[in-house]
């Protein structure tokens, strides 16, 4: 399935019915007077939150979501039909906008929220609203109003706890591939990953929890290089970033360097997120190198670094162990 986390689309709810002019005309009823129905209220567009979706396609080329008009009114007093709501599916996740604009109209998080986008037009009032002492015979009716339309722009951010950050070629995929169930493409070239990949990884209670695979950051990701503009948005609801870094790499200072100075200038507060950093692949080194990169590395970070291979599974254990721990102090902070 082709993953798209960005859309823009027109909305447009239904038009109210219009409010009509009748009389009663019934036997016995010498003086019906005046019984013109109101008109139907148009119906609303409504997004909602499911949890079976993980992107935007469906949304990104419907192109308009349009809900019904309302019923005009009809004789003795009928009230016209309301219009039926457009209901739309959407991942749970996405964050609602006004097209062109950065206000936020929403945030669907949960399963089974929901947002209206479009309200329905009011229906219009029958002439049985205008009977008055000195109008006893009103031959006035309202129009419907029309519902409102506008263009929004929805952005899905994957609702994952911890987000794997690292330069291409870091293990990430090959990580995820070894904590949890998922399968994601791997091989020994530049973005591989052409999106996040998830992954739900079990901690010893049984309780899962949902990895992230955030790929394409390079340098001048948060300006648009590589495909990090497309999924920096990705890791602003994590809680917590597990920052890998490659042994193997001509230069891996070189590379934390770059991926905490993309964290920074991307902003949203990603450089003050919780980290833990592991340096990858320490099997494909040798002893004394691995020591002299860790104190490097160490002295250039507070946060906790664990030596790992994601292929041989070496230090993955205690590397979990401190994951559960650290979420766990931060759920008590909330």
């Amino acid at each position: 399935m082709q993953f798209i986390d960005q859309a823009e689309v027109e909305v447009e709810a239904g038009k109210g019915g219009d409010g009509i002019v009748a009389f009663r005309r019934e036997k016995y009823v010498p003086a019906g007077g005046p019984a013109g129905g109101n008109g139907g209220q148009g119906g609303s567009v409504i997004l909602v939150a499911v949890g079976h979706l993980q992107t935007l396609l469906d949304v990104k080329y419907a192109h308009c979501f349009r809900a019904e008009d309302g019923e005009r009114g009809g004789p003795k007093n009928k009230t016209g039909a309301a219009g039926r709501d457009r209901l739309v599916d959407v991942p749970c996740g996405t964050v609602v906008y006004e097209a062109g604009m950065n206000e936020i109209l929403g945030d669907l998080v949960n399963p089974g929220q929901t947002l209206c986008v479009a309200k329905g037009g009011k229906g219009g009032l029958g002439n049985k609203h205008f009977l008055s002492n000195r109008n006893r015979a009103p031959e006035q009716a309202l129009p419907g109003l029309p519902g409102e339309a506008r263009r929004i722009r929805l952005e899905l951010k994957l609702l994952a706890e911890v987000g794997i950050i690292g330069l291409p070629n870091a293990g990430k995929s090959t990580l995820i591939a070894a904590l949890s169930a998922a399968h994601p493409k791997i091989a020994d070239y530049p973005f591989t990953t052409l999106v996040p990949n998830l992954g739900v990884v079990r901690k010893p209670t049984g309780d899962g929890t949902v990895f992230a695979d955030i790929p394409g950051l390079i340098a001048g990701a948060h300006q648009g290089m590589g495909l990090g503009h497309e999924f920096l948005r990705h890791i602003e609801r994590t809680r917590l970033l597990l920052h890998l870094v490659d042994a193997t790499a001509a230069d891996p200072i070189a590379h934390y360097r770059t991926i905490q100075q993309e964290l920074a200038a991307y902003g949203r507060g990603l450089a003050d997120r919780p980290q833990i950093l592991a340096l990858n692949k320490v099997d494909a080194r040798s002893e004394g190198d691995v020591v002299a990169l860790s104190k490097e590395l160490q002295s250039l970070s507070e946060t906790p670094i664990f030596l790992i291979s994601a292929v041989t599974h070496i230090g993955l254990d205690s590397m979990l162990q401190t994951i559960w721990q650290t979420l766990g102090h931060l759920e008590k902070l909330i």
